[in-house]
């Protein structure tokens, strides 16, 4: 594993690519009306932006928005679209890493928290939210619901995408909440494997450690259209709000 983590050149260089299928209007507009609308005239800080699918139309939008990410080669790729150069990033580990100034949201989309492979890396990202946000601030999570119903007794193994060429699968520990996503690509006769580590983690438990950092449930929805979050909800963007006073 190089400096930039499990993101490096390889994985940037085809990032955009490999998520093209995120980044229609349909899927990033729904996104950038919620944060906008609480960002308010404040400014926003993202945590893992990556190559700017999110922060670039949100800028568009007038809002002042800042970044975190630990990974040089996104970075670069960010830097290198129209309007990338006129954000701030501070290049670090998001669960711990300061930027300066507050914030009206911080916000973490597509599985981002997951990143971080243990609880206290995840309590602290929390805390570290906290800290960056002005009083009546909002921090927004995206992330998926653990898919464990999807598992058959004794089974730890979910597959995602299947084909000649290439096997995706995600490795649960129930145990631990400890996960993997793996792929195996076989192209000209030479085969390679990639794996990705993450923490799954569930919405109360979220809600466990936005308590932790001084923070209460202000919505949860299914998805950033707003629509009701119930136990069929494949995934959930909650907002956590700071005390105001």
């Amino acid at each position: 594993m190089d400096e930039d983590g499990y993101f490096g050149e390889r994985v940037a260089a085809r990032y955009d690519e490999s998520t093209a299928e995120m980044s229609g209007p349909g899927m990033v507009e729904p996104a950038v009306d919620l944060l906008a609308e609480l960002a308010g005239g404040g400014r926003a800080l993202e945590l893992g932006i990556g190559t700017g699918r999110i922060a670039l139309p949100l800028a568009g939008r007038g809002v002042p928005v800042h970044g975190i990410d630990m990974s040089r080669a996104m970075v670069a790729r960010l830097r290198a679209k129209p309007g990338g150069d006129a954000l701030g990033v501070t290049i670090g580990d998001f669960a711990t890493t300061t930027a300066g100034g507050r914030f009206s949201v911080v916000y973490l989309v597509f599985n981002t928290i997951m990143n971080l492979t243990t609880q206290e890396a995840q309590v602290a990202c929390f805390r570290n939210a906290a800290a960056h946000l002005e009083p009546g601030g909002c921090f927004v999570i995206e992330v998926v619901v653990p898919e464990l119903r999807k598992l058959a007794p004794g089974q730890n193994v979910v597959p995602f995408d299947v084909s000649p060429g290439r096997w995706a699968f995600d490795l649960y520990d129930t145990a631990t909440q400890a996960m993997s996503s793996n792929y195996v690509e076989v192209s000209g006769g030479r085969g390679e494997y990639r794996s990705i580590p993450f923490r799954y983690v569930w919405p109360a438990e979220l809600d466990l450690m936005a308590q932790l950092a001084g923070m209460r449930l202000r919505e949860r929805w299914a998805g950033w259209a707003r629509e009701p979050f119930s136990s069929d909800s494949g995934q959930h963007v909650s907002v956590w709000a700071k005390p105001a006073g």
